[in-house]
């Protein structure tokens, strides 16, 4: 996980809000360094681990509704690459045809099986293999769709210093954000004006805390949320 010089950065990138948390990132290379390796071993040994439930799971998608077991995006990871994320599918076939790019509580296309998958945050796991080629890592701001992206601050695009996780500190004061959006008429524009701005604050937040232990602890306190 190297962090770019700053005038190889993307342009939006290469700004006065970006750069104070540039300067924190630059100061721990080594650190970033030793982040990756620790996706990369762990994600490996976890997918090799976990192996057979990820069959198990396949299978009970497959059956559940007709259409594929994975659900395969566009979002974007550091320095604004666009890639595509992995997760089992949990909603019918062409969901995202049907409605928002963001899931409510009570969201009709939502299968049966998507709803478990979706509480205990097991689609989540085909997302290992992204975090293996490097896309992502265990720990990071959430990756948005494209659309979403367009719509960041200019402090905002300082996350994308670093690769997309699977989960964060944003993510766990967030877990029932479909609640939060379920009662709007445009859950898309809820999201944008509302929503995106508060997790950026501990997305933010992070970067300037950045360091193994922080993200250990937060993958801790993940696991603690999830079964809470």
């Amino acid at each position: 996980m190297l962090l770019k010089k700053w005038d190889s950065l993307p342009e939006t990138m290469r700004t006065e809000a970006v750069k104070p948390y540039y300067a924190v990132l630059e100061k721990k290379r080594f650190r970033l360094a030793l982040k990756r390796l620790f996706d990369a071993v762990f994600s490996l040994l976890l997918l090799l681990v976990l192996s057979p439930l990820l069959i198990v799971l396949a299978v009970c998608v497959r059956l559940s509704s007709p259409g594929p077991v994975m659900f395969r995006q566009v979002r974007v990871t550091q320095y604004g690459k666009p890639f595509r994320i992995y997760k089992f599918r949990t909603m019918v076939a062409n969901a995202e045809q049907l409605g928002s790019q963001v899931t409510t509580n009570r969201d009709s296309r939502v299968t049966g099986i998507g709803r478990f998958l979706r509480k205990y945050r097991l689609d989540e796991l085909p997302q290992l293999l992204n975090i293996l080629l490097g896309d992502m890592s265990f720990v990071g701001t959430r990756p948005e769709v494209p659309k979403y992206v367009e719509r960041y601050t200019d402090e905002m695009y300082a996350t994308l210093l670093l690769p997309a996780g699977v989960t964060s500190r944003a993510s766990i004061e967030y877990k029932d954000e479909e609640r939060l959006l379920e009662a709007s008429d445009s859950p898309d524009e809820v999201y944008v004006a509302t929503v995106l701005p508060e997790k950026m604050k501990y997305n933010l937040e992070s970067i300037r805390r950045f360091s193994l232990a922080n993200d250990l602890g937060t993958i801790l306190q993940t696991v603690i949320a999830v079964f809470r």
